[in-house]
């Protein structure tokens, strides 16, 4: 910690090194923030928030290109319900069997690569959605690959069919691209320059990362918390968190990496409330270990407004994550956990403040100056 006052040589010669150090700070500043995460978990959805935050959100133009996307997004939940309706064991039937001819509609037309959404699909989509049959198949989205956003935009289709829809900022942010290669998104946040990369989580994504491991500042691991039931698009034997879980202790344990600190992103907060409210998948199910833990008493726990058996689940799952990064530390790496909802605009504004001074305390730590 130094002190400035009347300089002799020594201390003007203090001064300097102090002013080298200070320049070599701000120039780290303006280091690379990277982000890596298991597949589909709300990692680019936080890319956009940091557009929506910092970069001047998305134009008017921007927003009606998103149309189809959207569009795509609905047609692909409704055709993977409907589908998985027939796989599923037991297989669930339709409620309403009037609604056969609507179903064999999405099955074989709206399957067509070429489809072009005219508005006769709307309409079997909504009558569809209705379906208690396909509403059975919905609640058993667990077992089959479904995009999160499915029922965000099935309940929309009435907005979305209008000739003049344009999306909403929430509607961006919710809509499901699959990410594949690497983008990039440049801004400041109180005149610190941030570079992030968006790369594919996807196994045979991961591969391109190398590109970017030069000059990192810090990782973003992103993991979705509500995928502890769900399993791999590519290994159907594997559940996603726990292939979330052996990424995370690869990328901690990677030798070329174990300098670089980690900020954790324990994602979908939204989705894991949901589930362990409704009961049906219990964590217990697919970590037994959970069965045994017992929720750590720590400062704005035991205070927080949330059931305790959220409380508990959330902190299992951030405790599955340090237990990998304090069982190898060294000291020369920092893992950083943080409870986040990617569509929450207001939550991910106050968790890269965080991650903000988290980043310039790194730097500090680094030129010794902390």
């Amino acid at each position: 910690m130094g002190c400035f006052g009347s300089q002799n040589k020594d201390s003007q010669d203090e001064s300097k090194n102090q002013k080298r150090r200070s320049d070599a700070i701000t120039r780290q500043l303006q280091k690379d923030k990277q982000v890596y995460r298991a597949g589909e978990s709300g990692k680019s959805t936080i890319v956009k928030q940091m557009r929506i935050l910092h970069v001047n959100g998305f134009s008017e133009a921007e927003k009606r290109q998103k149309i189809e996307d959207i569009k795509k997004n609905i047609r692909d939940a409704i055709l993977t319900i409907a589908s998985a309706m027939s796989t599923l064991t037991p297989p669930v039937t339709l409620g309403d069997m009037s609604n056969q001819s609507r179903m064999e509609y999405v099955l074989e037309v709206s399957s067509s690569p070429d489809f072009d959404y005219p508005p006769e699909f709307y309409e079997i989509v909504e009558t569809l959605w209705k379906d208690r049959g396909v509403q059975q198949s919905f609640e058993r989205s667990n077992e089959y690959q479904l995009i999160d956003c499915a029922k965000y935009f099935l309940d929309k289709v009435a907005i979305v069919k209008q000739p003049d829809y344009t999306p909403t900022e929430q509607d961006i942010l919710r809509c499901r691209v699959l990410t594949s290669g690497i983008f990039e998104t440049r801004f400041q946040v109180d005149k610190v320059n941030f570079h992030m990369f968006d790369v594919g989580g996807q196994r045979d994504e991961r591969r391109k990362w190398i590109q970017c491991f030069n000059d990192v500042t810090a990782i973003i691991f992103v993991t979705a918390c509500s995928s502890y039931n769900m399993v791999l698009r590519e290994d159907p034997t594997k559940l996603r968190l726990r292939e979330s879980l052996d990424l995370f202790k690869s990328i901690w344990n990677n030798r070329w990496l174990r300098t670089i600190s980690v900020i954790l992103f324990l994602n979908k907060q939204d989705l894991l409330a949901e589930k362990v409210k409704a009961g049906k998948h219990k964590l217990e199910d697919y970590f037994p270990e959970f069965s045994r833990y017992q929720t750590p008493v720590e400062p704005g726990i035991t205070d927080s407004a949330e059931i305790p058996d959220v409380i508990r689940a959330k902190y299992f799952i951030r405790d599955e994550f340090l237990r990998i990064s304090t069982a190898s530390g060294d000291g020369k790496h920092y893992c950083y956990p943080h409870f986040t909802c990617a569509v929450d605009t207001e939550n991910i504004k106050r968790v890269f403040n965080d991650c903000r001074d988290i980043i310039q305390r790194m730097h500090l730590r680094q030129y010794e100056l902390l």
